[in-house]
């Protein structure tokens, strides 16, 4: 198997940097992740759903738009005949459905993963993102696809904030955009 790497390595200097007046988003990157894309048939997405919800180790598959926690990883519904199965864990299970049920797929080295948390964090993407992130229009558990800057991403919310899954090729860029953005707000990377 291929050594791990970040697609921003020396692009994130721990620190903080800004206002004076606080932190008000603070950024971290996941590094050693697995992505898998499982896909269903309009005719078998019933059966991929429940799989997919077994291996996150959640009790169901989530709808469209929307994501679930479970104990084995995040199951993201991305549209309406996928999901995405992410986990910290970069050794994650590998997975296969028969060909008539759906088709699995890793991207675990197709995407970078960042948090972003804070007070400010909201504002921030809003700078960004064509999606209305106000708690009512994408509470917690919410699961978009948009563009930055003309740039597919992922976007859920948990917990604990914002979490973006971002191409690798384009994440220096995309990062840059971001944190001189965020320099308006006070910002940490952690």
């Amino acid at each position: 198997m291929a050594e791990w790497r970040s697609a921003l390595k020396g692009q994130l200097p721990l620190g903080k940097v800004g206002t004076s007046d606080g932190i008000g988003v603070t950024f971290s990157e996941v590094t050693r992740f697995s992505l898998l894309q499982i896909a269903a048939w309009p005719e078998t997405w019933k059966p991929a759903g429940a799989k997919a919800a077994r291996l996150a180790g959640t009790e169901t598959a989530p709808g469209p738009g929307m994501m679930a926690q479970g104990a084995k990883g995040t199951l993201l519904r991305i549209e309406p005949l996928k999901w995405w199965l992410i986990s910290r864990d970069d050794r994650q299970n590998r997975i296969s459905l028969a060909i008539e049920d759906g088709v699995v797929l890793d991207l675990s080295s197709s995407r970078t993963w960042m948090n972003l948390n804070g007070p400010n964090a909201t504002h921030l993407l809003n700078n960004f993102l064509p999606v209305n992130l106000s708690d009512t229009a994408f509470p917690t558990g919410s699961v978009a696809s948009s563009a930055f800057h003309h740039i597919g991403i992922t976007l859920w919310r948990d917990e604990h904030g914002f979490n973006l899954l971002l191409p690798r090729s384009f994440a220096i860029s995309l990062w840059e955009q971001l944190t001189d953005s965020a320099a308006q707000y006070g910002y940490e990377v952690i």
